[in-house]
């Protein structure tokens, strides 16, 4: 069993290498693609709203870290606010990515 899983592995990814190649007429003319600024698009609205989601539970636990424990609450607003610039930065690294590849 171990040897015919071993053999489709490698016949997957001896068949996957001309997928990989790189095409020869929009590399030497230096064409661009078409569907970079929808991707661009896709790309900042997935980090933006996985940035909400992580925003929201990370709001979420500290709430209820400070009910459970008050006298704990400036150690647990610096750990929010650190973690909220820290996901926050996703969405402004994807948004300077964008810059980069579309404009």
């Amino acid at each position: 069993m171990k040897s015919k899983m071993l053999f489709l592995m490698f016949a997957l990814m001896f068949c996957a290498i001309p997928m990989f190649a790189q095409g020869g007429s929009s590399a030497a003319t230096g064409g661009s693609n078409p569907w970079v600024p929808v991707t661009a698009g896709f790309a900042m609205a997935i980090a933006s709203g996985l940035c909400a989601l992580g925003q929201g539970k990370a709001i979420a636990g500290a709430a209820e870290g400070i009910a459970r424990n008050p006298a704990a609450f400036p150690a647990i607003r610096f750990a929010l606010i650190l973690g909220l610039a820290l996901i926050e930065s996703l969405a402004l690294y994807v948004l300077v990515i964008i810059f980069v590849k579309v404009v």
